[in-house]
Protein backbone atom coordinates (compact mmCIF):
# COMPACT_ATOMS: atom_id res chain seq x y z
CA UNK A 1 0.00 0.00 0.00
CA UNK A 2 1.13 3.24 -1.26
CA UNK A 3 1.52 6.34 1.63
CA UNK A 4 1.49 8.63 -1.39
CA UNK A 5 -2.33 7.92 -2.12
CA UNK A 6 -5.20 7.96 0.54
CA UNK A 7 -6.47 4.88 2.10
CA UNK A 8 -9.77 4.03 1.05
CA UNK A 9 -12.54 3.43 3.49
CA UNK A 10 -12.13 -0.08 3.76
CA UNK A 11 -8.43 -0.23 4.24
CA UNK A 12 -8.89 2.42 7.06
CA UNK A 13 -10.90 0.18 9.10
CA UNK A 14 -9.28 -3.34 7.96
CA UNK A 15 -6.11 -1.69 9.74
CA UNK A 16 -7.51 -0.31 12.21
CA UNK A 17 -9.93 -3.56 13.02
CA UNK A 18 -6.41 -5.11 13.08
CA UNK A 19 -4.27 -2.99 14.57
CA UNK A 20 -6.45 -1.56 17.12
CA UNK A 21 -8.93 -2.24 20.16
CA UNK A 22 -12.38 -0.61 19.90
CA UNK A 23 -14.08 0.39 23.29
CA UNK A 24 -16.69 -2.01 24.96
CA UNK A 25 -17.61 -5.16 22.15
CA UNK A 26 -15.99 -7.90 20.89
CA UNK A 27 -13.75 -6.97 18.42
CA UNK A 28 -15.45 -9.03 15.64
CA UNK A 29 -18.10 -7.37 15.93
CA UNK A 30 -16.60 -3.88 15.39
CA UNK A 31 -18.24 -2.09 12.52
CA UNK A 32 -16.69 1.77 12.92
CA UNK A 33 -17.83 4.24 10.18
CA UNK A 34 -13.99 5.96 8.37
CA UNK A 35 -14.47 8.74 9.19
CA UNK A 36 -12.88 12.08 7.09
CA UNK A 37 -13.84 15.41 8.35
CA UNK A 38 -16.45 17.06 10.02
CA UNK A 39 -17.95 20.67 9.86
CA UNK A 40 -20.52 22.24 11.96
CA UNK A 41 -23.82 19.43 13.31
CA UNK A 42 -21.70 16.90 10.33
CA UNK A 43 -19.43 14.58 9.84
CA UNK A 44 -18.61 13.01 6.20
CA UNK A 45 -17.22 9.37 5.77
CA UNK A 46 -14.14 8.70 3.54
CA UNK A 47 -16.96 7.90 0.87
CA UNK A 48 -18.36 10.86 0.84
CA UNK A 49 -22.08 10.14 2.96
CA UNK A 50 -22.57 13.02 5.01
CA UNK A 51 -24.31 12.48 8.81
CA UNK A 52 -26.08 14.90 11.10
CA UNK A 53 -24.54 14.09 14.40
CA UNK A 54 -27.13 13.68 16.57
CA UNK A 55 -25.18 12.70 19.82
CA UNK A 56 -22.27 15.20 19.27
CA UNK A 57 -20.46 11.90 19.39
CA UNK A 58 -20.45 11.21 22.75
CA UNK A 59 -22.45 13.94 24.02
CA UNK A 60 -19.24 16.11 23.85
CA UNK A 61 -18.89 18.24 20.56
CA UNK A 62 -21.10 21.09 21.89
CA UNK A 63 -19.69 23.80 19.86
CA UNK A 64 -19.71 21.97 16.83
CA UNK A 65 -17.14 20.42 14.45
CA UNK A 66 -14.10 21.89 12.78
CA UNK A 67 -14.74 25.82 14.20
CA UNK A 68 -11.43 27.51 13.68
CA UNK A 69 -11.35 29.97 16.89
CA UNK A 70 -10.10 26.94 18.50
CA UNK A 71 -8.23 25.15 15.80
CA UNK A 72 -6.24 28.71 16.02
CA UNK A 73 -5.92 28.82 19.37
CA UNK A 74 -4.63 25.33 19.46
CA UNK A 75 -2.11 26.02 16.68
CA UNK A 76 -0.95 29.23 18.42
CA UNK A 77 -0.33 27.32 21.49
CA UNK A 78 1.67 24.60 19.85
CA UNK A 79 4.02 27.96 18.43
CA UNK A 80 5.28 28.92 21.93
CA UNK A 81 4.72 26.52 24.17
CA UNK A 82 2.85 22.57 23.14
CA UNK A 83 3.94 21.37 26.49
CA UNK A 84 5.44 22.06 30.34
CA UNK A 85 5.79 20.32 32.80
CA UNK A 86 2.54 20.25 35.45
CA UNK A 87 4.89 21.79 38.14
CA UNK A 88 5.02 24.87 36.46
CA UNK A 89 2.62 27.92 35.37
CA UNK A 90 2.42 29.67 31.96
CA UNK A 91 -0.27 32.45 31.06
CA UNK A 92 -2.58 29.80 29.48
CA UNK A 93 -3.49 27.79 32.44
CA UNK A 94 -3.25 31.02 34.53
CA UNK A 95 -6.07 32.34 32.39
CA UNK A 96 -8.49 29.36 31.95
CA UNK A 97 -8.05 28.66 35.84
CA UNK A 98 -9.35 32.31 36.21
CA UNK A 99 -11.96 31.99 33.77
CA UNK A 100 -13.15 28.82 35.19
CA UNK A 101 -13.49 30.52 38.70
CA UNK A 102 -16.08 33.02 37.10
CA UNK A 103 -17.59 30.33 35.43
CA UNK A 104 -18.06 27.50 38.54
CA UNK A 105 -21.32 27.71 40.43
CA UNK A 106 -21.48 29.67 43.65
CA UNK A 107 -18.19 30.14 45.74
CA UNK A 108 -16.47 27.46 43.71
CA UNK A 109 -13.42 28.49 42.43
CA UNK A 110 -9.96 26.46 42.48
CA UNK A 111 -9.78 24.10 40.14
CA UNK A 112 -7.26 20.97 39.29
CA UNK A 113 -7.26 19.68 35.52
CA UNK A 114 -6.97 15.98 34.78
CA UNK A 115 -6.92 14.50 31.52
CA UNK A 116 -10.52 13.45 31.02
CA UNK A 117 -13.67 13.07 32.81
CA UNK A 118 -12.70 9.30 34.70
CA UNK A 119 -9.45 10.96 35.77
CA UNK A 120 -11.69 14.16 36.91
CA UNK A 121 -14.36 12.02 38.74
CA UNK A 122 -11.45 9.83 40.03
CA UNK A 123 -9.56 12.51 41.68
CA UNK A 124 -12.59 14.20 43.25
CA UNK A 125 -13.00 11.00 45.28
CA UNK A 126 -9.23 11.12 46.22
CA UNK A 127 -9.97 14.60 47.30
CA UNK A 128 -13.25 14.19 49.00
CA UNK A 129 -11.58 10.61 50.89
CA UNK A 130 -8.48 13.02 51.94
CA UNK A 131 -10.90 15.98 53.21
CA UNK A 132 -13.23 13.85 55.31
CA UNK A 133 -10.16 11.18 56.60
CA UNK A 134 -13.62 9.15 55.85
CA UNK A 135 -13.58 5.90 53.30
CA UNK A 136 -17.26 4.91 51.45
CA UNK A 137 -18.12 6.36 48.23
CA UNK A 138 -22.42 6.53 47.58
CA UNK A 139 -22.98 6.37 43.83
CA UNK A 140 -26.37 5.48 41.91
CA UNK A 141 -27.21 2.90 40.04
CA UNK A 142 -28.17 3.95 36.48
CA UNK A 143 -25.25 6.05 36.86
CA UNK A 144 -21.89 5.86 34.07
CA UNK A 145 -18.34 7.73 35.77
CA UNK A 146 -15.48 6.21 33.94
CA UNK A 147 -13.42 3.54 33.01
CA UNK A 148 -10.58 3.26 35.25
CA UNK A 149 -10.56 0.60 38.68
CA UNK A 150 -12.30 3.23 40.77
CA UNK A 151 -14.77 4.73 38.50
CA UNK A 152 -16.07 1.48 36.88
CA UNK A 153 -16.64 0.85 40.59
CA UNK A 154 -18.63 3.93 41.59
CA UNK A 155 -20.35 3.20 37.86
CA UNK A 156 -23.72 1.32 38.69
CA UNK A 157 -24.55 0.52 35.10
CA UNK A 158 -23.93 -3.20 33.44
CA UNK A 159 -20.52 -2.02 32.43
CA UNK A 160 -19.33 -2.23 35.83
CA UNK A 161 -20.21 -6.03 36.23
CA UNK A 162 -17.53 -7.35 33.68
CA UNK A 163 -15.01 -5.09 35.47
CA UNK A 164 -15.61 -6.65 39.13
CA UNK A 165 -13.04 -9.30 39.49
CA UNK A 166 -12.95 -9.21 42.66
CA UNK A 167 -15.67 -5.88 43.54
CA UNK A 168 -13.65 -2.95 44.66
CA UNK A 169 -14.12 -1.85 48.38
CA UNK A 170 -15.58 0.98 49.65
CA UNK A 171 -18.88 1.88 47.20
CA UNK A 172 -21.79 1.44 48.00
CA UNK A 173 -24.51 1.75 44.83
CA UNK A 174 -28.18 3.44 45.93
CA UNK A 175 -31.75 3.68 43.89
CA UNK A 176 -32.04 6.46 41.35
CA UNK A 177 -35.54 8.18 41.14
CA UNK A 178 -36.07 6.41 37.84
CA UNK A 179 -37.21 2.77 38.03
CA UNK A 180 -37.35 2.17 34.25
CA UNK A 181 -40.07 2.56 31.67
CA UNK A 182 -42.54 0.63 33.76
CA UNK A 183 -42.21 2.61 36.56
CA UNK A 184 -41.12 5.49 35.94
CA UNK A 185 -39.50 8.38 38.68
CA UNK A 186 -40.37 8.30 42.17
CA UNK A 187 -41.15 11.77 43.39
CA UNK A 188 -38.02 13.43 44.97
CA UNK A 189 -39.37 13.14 49.14
CA UNK A 190 -39.50 9.38 47.96
CA UNK A 191 -36.28 9.00 46.73
CA UNK A 192 -34.48 10.93 49.54
CA UNK A 193 -35.95 8.69 52.20
CA UNK A 194 -34.43 6.25 50.81
CA UNK A 195 -31.09 7.70 50.34
CA UNK A 196 -31.32 8.74 54.22
CA UNK A 197 -32.05 5.40 54.71
CA UNK A 198 -28.97 4.01 53.31
CA UNK A 199 -26.96 6.03 54.88
CA UNK A 200 -28.20 5.72 57.89
CA UNK A 201 -27.81 1.83 57.62
CA UNK A 202 -23.83 2.51 56.22
CA UNK A 203 -23.39 4.72 59.09
CA UNK A 204 -22.79 8.80 58.10
CA UNK A 205 -19.66 9.11 59.93
CA UNK A 206 -18.40 6.09 57.46
CA UNK A 207 -19.09 8.20 54.10
CA UNK A 208 -16.83 10.26 52.31
CA UNK A 209 -18.87 11.60 49.35
CA UNK A 210 -22.12 10.94 47.44
CA UNK A 211 -21.08 11.02 43.38
CA UNK A 212 -24.00 11.63 40.81
CA UNK A 213 -24.87 12.90 37.87
CA UNK A 214 -26.75 15.35 38.19
CA UNK A 215 -28.57 14.96 34.79
CA UNK A 216 -27.88 11.14 34.24
CA UNK A 217 -26.64 10.79 30.48
CA UNK A 218 -25.73 6.99 28.66
CA UNK A 219 -27.82 6.08 31.51
CA UNK A 220 -31.29 7.65 29.97
CA UNK A 221 -30.99 11.32 30.24
CA UNK A 222 -32.60 10.79 33.63
CA UNK A 223 -33.87 14.62 35.14
CA UNK A 224 -34.06 14.66 38.61
CA UNK A 225 -37.37 15.97 40.17
CA UNK A 226 -37.61 19.12 41.40
CA UNK A 227 -36.40 19.01 44.47
CA UNK A 228 -34.33 16.32 44.64
CA UNK A 229 -30.88 17.84 43.85
CA UNK A 230 -31.62 20.19 46.66
CA UNK A 231 -32.46 17.64 49.35
CA UNK A 232 -28.94 15.76 48.40
CA UNK A 233 -27.63 18.93 49.09
CA UNK A 234 -29.22 19.64 52.52
CA UNK A 235 -28.29 15.89 53.47
CA UNK A 236 -24.96 15.70 52.46
CA UNK A 237 -24.37 19.11 54.51
CA UNK A 238 -26.15 17.54 57.31
CA UNK A 239 -24.14 14.18 57.76
CA UNK A 240 -20.49 15.87 56.58
CA UNK A 241 -20.69 13.87 53.68
CA UNK A 242 -18.93 15.76 50.43
CA UNK A 243 -21.31 15.99 47.24
CA UNK A 244 -19.66 15.23 44.00
CA UNK A 245 -21.56 16.74 41.03
CA UNK A 246 -20.33 14.83 37.70
CA UNK A 247 -20.82 17.03 35.13
CA UNK A 248 -19.06 15.53 32.81
CA UNK A 249 -21.33 15.30 30.07
CA UNK A 250 -24.30 17.63 31.24
CA UNK A 251 -21.97 20.72 31.66
CA UNK A 252 -20.77 23.51 29.85
CA UNK A 253 -24.52 24.39 28.22
CA UNK A 254 -25.99 21.14 27.29
CA UNK A 255 -29.04 21.80 29.86
CA UNK A 256 -29.30 25.49 28.85
CA UNK A 257 -27.49 26.63 32.18
CA UNK A 258 -23.46 26.74 31.95
CA UNK A 259 -24.15 23.34 34.73
CA UNK A 260 -27.34 21.11 35.49
CA UNK A 261 -26.64 22.68 38.87
CA UNK A 262 -27.42 26.02 37.93
CA UNK A 263 -31.56 24.72 37.32
CA UNK A 264 -31.63 23.71 40.81
CA UNK A 265 -29.21 27.01 42.02
CA UNK A 266 -27.74 23.81 44.42
CA UNK A 267 -23.61 24.39 44.77
CA UNK A 268 -21.85 20.79 45.06
CA UNK A 269 -18.47 20.53 47.24
CA UNK A 270 -16.53 18.83 44.15
CA UNK A 271 -18.02 18.91 40.75
CA UNK A 272 -16.32 17.08 37.65
CA UNK A 273 -16.58 18.32 34.03
CA UNK A 274 -15.17 17.51 30.47
CA UNK A 275 -16.17 16.77 27.25
CA UNK A 276 -17.69 19.89 26.57
CA UNK A 277 -14.82 21.56 28.50
CA UNK A 278 -12.48 21.81 25.50
CA UNK A 279 -16.11 20.60 22.92
CA UNK A 280 -13.99 17.38 22.88
CA UNK A 281 -11.43 18.88 20.38
CA UNK A 282 -8.64 18.06 23.17
CA UNK A 283 -8.62 15.59 26.04
CA UNK A 284 -9.19 17.62 29.26
CA UNK A 285 -11.08 17.26 32.58
CA UNK A 286 -11.59 19.43 35.73
CA UNK A 287 -12.67 19.29 39.36
CA UNK A 288 -14.21 22.68 41.05
CA UNK A 289 -12.71 23.02 44.52
CA UNK A 290 -14.95 24.80 47.25
CA UNK A 291 -13.26 26.82 49.19
CA UNK A 292 -13.29 24.89 52.46
CA UNK A 293 -11.66 21.83 50.94
CA UNK A 294 -9.29 23.69 48.67
CA UNK A 295 -8.01 25.28 52.31
CA UNK A 296 -7.09 22.08 53.65
CA UNK A 297 -4.82 21.43 50.62
CA UNK A 298 -3.02 24.72 52.04
CA UNK A 299 -1.63 22.95 54.46
CA UNK A 300 -1.93 19.35 53.56
CA UNK A 301 -0.49 17.44 51.13
CA UNK A 302 -1.99 16.82 47.66
CA UNK A 303 -1.59 12.89 47.04
CA UNK A 304 -2.41 12.68 43.31
CA UNK A 305 -1.15 14.11 39.92
CA UNK A 306 -0.50 13.54 35.96
CA UNK A 307 1.97 14.43 33.74
CA UNK A 308 -0.57 16.07 31.22
CA UNK A 309 -2.38 17.97 34.20
CA UNK A 310 -3.24 21.50 32.68
CA UNK A 311 -1.82 20.18 29.33
CA UNK A 312 -1.00 23.59 27.60
CA UNK A 313 -2.69 22.97 24.08
CA UNK A 314 -5.89 21.69 25.67
CA UNK A 315 -6.00 24.51 27.86
CA UNK A 316 -5.84 26.40 24.87
CA UNK A 317 -8.28 24.60 23.43
CA UNK A 318 -10.68 25.41 26.62
CA UNK A 319 -10.11 28.82 26.76
CA UNK A 320 -11.15 28.92 23.26
CA UNK A 321 -14.07 26.84 23.21
CA UNK A 322 -15.56 28.78 26.31
CA UNK A 323 -15.06 32.08 23.96
CA UNK A 324 -17.04 30.20 21.56
CA UNK A 325 -19.67 29.38 23.62
CA UNK A 326 -20.30 32.79 25.05
CA UNK A 327 -19.57 34.47 21.49
CA UNK A 328 -22.22 32.43 19.65
CA UNK A 329 -24.69 32.25 22.46
CA UNK A 330 -24.76 28.56 22.78
CA UNK A 331 -26.08 28.31 25.67
CA UNK A 332 -29.22 30.17 25.26
CA UNK A 333 -29.61 28.53 22.20
CA UNK A 334 -29.64 25.43 24.11
CA UNK A 335 -32.05 26.26 25.97
CA UNK A 336 -33.93 27.79 23.24
CA UNK A 337 -33.81 25.06 20.76
CA UNK A 338 -34.65 22.79 23.98
CA UNK A 339 -38.21 24.09 23.63
CA UNK A 340 -38.24 22.72 19.87
CA UNK A 341 -37.13 19.34 21.36
CA UNK A 342 -39.80 18.86 23.67
CA UNK A 343 -42.53 19.80 20.55
CA UNK A 344 -40.67 17.02 18.70
CA UNK A 345 -40.48 14.23 21.30
CA UNK A 346 -44.36 15.20 22.18
CA UNK A 347 -45.04 15.05 18.12
CA UNK A 348 -42.91 11.78 18.12
CA UNK A 349 -45.29 10.11 21.01
CA UNK A 350 -48.53 11.57 19.59
CA UNK A 351 -48.11 9.62 16.18
CA UNK A 352 -46.07 6.21 17.31
CA UNK A 353 -47.48 3.62 19.52
CA UNK A 354 -43.80 2.50 20.16
CA UNK A 355 -43.23 5.87 21.77
CA UNK A 356 -43.29 5.58 25.85
CA UNK A 357 -41.23 8.05 27.53
CA UNK A 358 -39.42 11.25 26.13
CA UNK A 359 -37.57 13.68 28.20
CA UNK A 360 -34.92 16.81 27.39
CA UNK A 361 -33.34 19.84 29.70
CA UNK A 362 -31.62 22.02 26.56
CA UNK A 363 -30.60 19.47 24.05
CA UNK A 364 -29.78 16.51 26.41
CA UNK A 365 -32.80 14.39 25.46
CA UNK A 366 -33.79 10.75 24.75
CA UNK A 367 -36.56 8.92 23.10
CA UNK A 368 -37.63 5.56 25.06
CA UNK A 369 -39.41 2.97 22.97
CA UNK A 370 -42.11 0.48 24.51
CA UNK A 371 -43.54 -2.69 23.39
CA UNK A 372 -46.96 -1.52 24.89
CA UNK A 373 -48.10 1.41 26.70
CA UNK A 374 -50.36 -0.37 28.76
CA UNK A 375 -47.55 -1.96 30.48
CA UNK A 376 -45.17 0.06 29.50
CA UNK A 377 -42.71 -2.99 28.73
CA UNK A 378 -39.73 -2.06 27.24
CA UNK A 379 -38.92 -2.54 23.65
CA UNK A 380 -35.63 -3.86 24.29
CA UNK A 381 -34.52 -5.84 27.53
CA UNK A 382 -32.73 -3.79 30.38
CA UNK A 383 -28.67 -4.42 29.10
CA UNK A 384 -30.30 -5.64 25.30
CA UNK A 385 -29.60 -3.85 22.39
CA UNK A 386 -32.23 -6.52 20.63
CA UNK A 387 -33.07 -7.30 16.54
CA UNK A 388 -35.35 -4.41 16.33
CA UNK A 389 -33.11 -1.84 18.35
CA UNK A 390 -30.36 -2.56 16.21
CA UNK A 391 -32.46 -2.39 13.02
CA UNK A 392 -33.62 0.97 14.14
CA UNK A 393 -29.74 2.31 14.28
CA UNK A 394 -29.34 0.72 11.10
CA UNK A 395 -31.97 2.65 9.68
CA UNK A 396 -30.93 6.14 11.03
CA UNK A 397 -27.43 5.82 9.59
CA UNK A 398 -28.81 4.78 6.14
CA UNK A 399 -30.58 8.09 6.34
CA UNK A 400 -27.86 9.69 7.03
CA UNK A 401 -28.09 10.53 11.21
CA UNK A 402 -25.93 9.16 13.96
CA UNK A 403 -26.81 8.94 17.45
CA UNK A 404 -26.49 6.97 20.60
CA UNK A 405 -28.47 3.40 20.79
CA UNK A 406 -28.58 1.93 24.27
CA UNK A 407 -30.96 -0.34 25.38
CA UNK A 408 -34.33 1.08 24.22
CA UNK A 409 -33.78 4.45 23.89
CA UNK A 410 -32.93 7.11 21.10
CA UNK A 411 -30.45 9.63 22.20
CA UNK A 412 -31.26 13.41 20.44
CA UNK A 413 -27.83 14.93 21.40
CA UNK A 414 -26.72 17.22 19.11
CA UNK A 415 -24.01 20.44 19.24
CA UNK A 416 -25.28 23.18 20.83
CA UNK A 417 -25.05 25.09 17.55
CA UNK A 418 -27.62 23.10 16.13
CA UNK A 419 -30.12 25.40 13.96
CA UNK A 420 -34.28 24.92 15.05
CA UNK A 421 -33.89 23.73 10.82
CA UNK A 422 -31.07 20.96 11.67
CA UNK A 423 -33.22 19.63 14.25
CA UNK A 424 -36.28 19.04 12.47
CA UNK A 425 -33.99 17.01 9.84
CA UNK A 426 -33.19 14.89 12.60
CA UNK A 427 -36.29 14.65 14.28
CA UNK A 428 -38.08 13.59 10.72
CA UNK A 429 -35.69 10.73 9.82
CA UNK A 430 -36.56 9.60 13.82
CA UNK A 431 -40.11 9.58 12.77
CA UNK A 432 -39.44 7.60 9.40
CA UNK A 433 -37.67 5.02 11.02
CA UNK A 434 -39.72 4.56 14.03
CA UNK A 435 -41.93 2.88 12.13
CA UNK A 436 -39.97 0.23 12.62
CA UNK A 437 -40.30 0.17 16.19
CA UNK A 438 -44.46 0.73 15.75
CA UNK A 439 -44.86 -2.75 13.79
CA UNK A 440 -43.41 -3.97 17.12
CA UNK A 441 -46.02 -2.72 19.95
CA UNK A 442 -48.91 -5.02 20.34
Amino acid sequence: MSEDRPMSAEEIVSLSKRYTLFDWQAQSKAMPLAVERADGVYFYTVDGKRYLDFNSQLMGVNIGHGDKRVIDAILKQAETLPYVSPFMAYETRARLGQKLAELWPGDLEKTFFTLGGAEANENAVRIARAFTGRQKILARYRSYHGATAQTIALTGDPRRWGNEHPPLPGVVHVLDPYHGTTRGFDDAETALALLRETIELEGPETIAAFILETVTGTNGILIPPDGYMQGVRALCTEFGIVMIADEVMCGFGRTGEWFAVDHWDVVPDLMSTAKGLTSSYLPLGAVAISPPIAEFFQGNVFWGGLTYNSHPLSCAAALAAIGVLEEDDLIGNSKRLGENMRRHHGELAASHPSVGRVRNLGLFGIVELVRSRETMEPLSPFNVVNDTMAAINRALLDRGLFTMIRFNGIMTNPPLSITAEQLEEGFAIIDEVLELADAETA
